[in-house]
């Protein structure tokens, strides 16, 4: 027995000297919130053998944190329960933010204990979510589980965490409640799934993606082409309280920006023609095909004339941060409220992987998750509108961007042709607004021509001239 003391006494000096932080549930794994913070930079197998010393021993894994100045989230979903064995890995919950949804994934083998919060209760980064047990001898002292344990278990869903192939009654697959009620509502079945997850587990990420390319997601994108959108569901409280308060704050930063408009009109009656005639080929493909994906190709062939546009501003030091990758945002309703993400590199982008992208974030937005990932980074917006009847608008910049652009829906008005004569014409209106401080007038109204080219003739963009 002394001599494990010693050993482990040498070992927690050499972790010190290697900068790998205490192993004592103060300095953490990393020196990230404690043990229960996560391991950051530390290799897996340094942290195996840190942590064995720690078996038999109860942990407070707190929520460590996901970045973008998130600082509280709400608890969506439970995928364990006290009295559950879990593994590195393994899904504990799902938290949402007023930016996203995100899977919080065990770092210890244990058994959990306790659970900290109820469905829908807010927790802070830092704070313990559940109590874990590590795996092992239980003769050494417990170490408290949190600075305000909670007095009795909470309830959790009595839905067990996860199937093992043997004992599951629709496929032998390995995945999330969450996950085999949404194969469930869909008549999917989970075998056919694609699955990324360890251990051949499908993630609720492969079951949205195997969804955007079905047969029956490509109906149901033809059915919303012809038919106004449905009304929204009626929002928990929780929920409509997160995004509100998110849309407050990135709102009341966007009206301190100094904003002008420029808006013009385009004849797109080249690009009604060659979506008509291509729509069938994509869905062949299992795509469904807007307009969008001509609108945001378009802005990256004219960012490519006009970079200074594709960029970030620093009020601090009052300047550009000009952006070599387009990530393009787009505004997006979802059951949950207003959000923005992105797609990555349209400069790498056809036309066709642009509408596929567009296709996969209008899946995750059905079902409200869309992960962090998609939503950060964006370097140029647009909303289109046109989908619910408005003609013009005047958008709101989305900071630290400096340009967004709007579209309106397309309407058959009367235009005089090259010879006087009346003719029938598709007429989109679009608007862009601009950061003031940054962008002219003269520079926005050439880029919004240098737009205004490919939107009249879609041909260029697949041709690439």
């Amino acid at each position: 027995m002394a001599l494990a003391r010693r050993l482990a006494a040498s070992l927690a000096r050499l972790a010190g000297s290697c900068g790998v932080g205490g192993v004592d549930g103060v300095g953490g794994v990393g020196g990230v919130g404690g043990v229960g913070g996560g391991v950051v930079s530390v290799s897996r197998g340094r942290f195996i053998s840190l942590t064995s010393f720690r078996q038999g021993r109860l942990v407070a894994y707190k929520l460590a944190d996901i970045g973008e100045g998130i600082r509280e989230v709400t608890v969506k979903e439970w995928f364990v329960k006290p009295g559950d064995r879990v593994s590195q890995f393994d899904n504990i919950c799902e938290v949402q933010s007023d930016k996203a949804s995100v899977t919080i994934t065990s770092r210890y083998d244990g058994i959990v204990k306790a659970l900290h919060y109820k469905l829908d209760e807010s927790c802070l980064v830092g704070d313990a979510l559940v109590d874990i047990e590590l795996e092992g001898s239980s003769e050494e002292p417990s170490e408290e589980p949190s600075e305000e344990p909670s007095e009795e278990p909470v309830a959790a869903p009595t839905t067990p965490k996860l199937e093992s192939p043997a004992t599951s009654t629709d496929s032998k697959v390995l995945t999330t409640p969450a996950v085999r009620k949404i194969a469930k509502e869909n008549d999917v079945d989970l075998g056919q799934v694609p699955a990324t997850g360890r251990d051949g587990r499908v993630l609720k990420e492969d079951i949205l993606a195997y969804l955007a390319n079905s047969p029956a997601s490509r109906h149901q994108q033809q059915q919303q082409q012809q038919s106004p959108p449905p009304p929204l569901p009626n929002l928990q409280p929780t929920s409509q309280k997160k995004y509100a308060k998110h849309m407050w704050k990135s709102m009341t930063q966007s009206l301190t920006i100094p904003h002008f408009v420029y808006s013009d009109e385009c004849d797109v009656s080249k690009l009604v023609a060659l979506r008509t005639e291509v729509k069938e080929a994509f869905q062949r493909q299992s795509l469904g095909l807007s307009y969008m994906p001509f609108f945001i190709k378009a802005i990256s062939r004219a960012l490519l004339e006009y970079p200074e546009l594709n960029a970030w501003v620093n009020e601090e030091t009052e300047s550009l941060d000009v952006r070599k990758e387009h990530n393009i945002s787009l505004a997006m309703d979802t059951p949950g409220g207003l959000v923005v993400p992105n797609i990555k590199n349209v400069q790498q982008l056809s036309v066709v992987d642009i509408a596929r992208e567009l296709n996969r974030l209008q899946a995750l937005g059905r079902n409200a998750s869309i992960p962090l990932a998609d939503l950060t980074a964006g370097t140029f917006s647009i909303s289109n509108i046109g989908i619910v009847g408005g003609t013009y608008t005047k958008p709101v910049i989305l900071s630290p961007q400096i340009v967004i652009g709007a579209v309106g829906k397309i309407q058959k008005l009367p235009r005089f042709d090259e010879h006087d004569n009346v003719i029938a014409t598709n007429i989109l209106s679009v608007s862009w607004a601009a950061d003031h401080r940054v962008v002219d007038g003269v520079t926005m109204a050439k880029f919004s021509n240098f737009w205004k080219r490919y939107i009249e003739n879609p041909s260029l963009l697949l041709t690439g001239i």
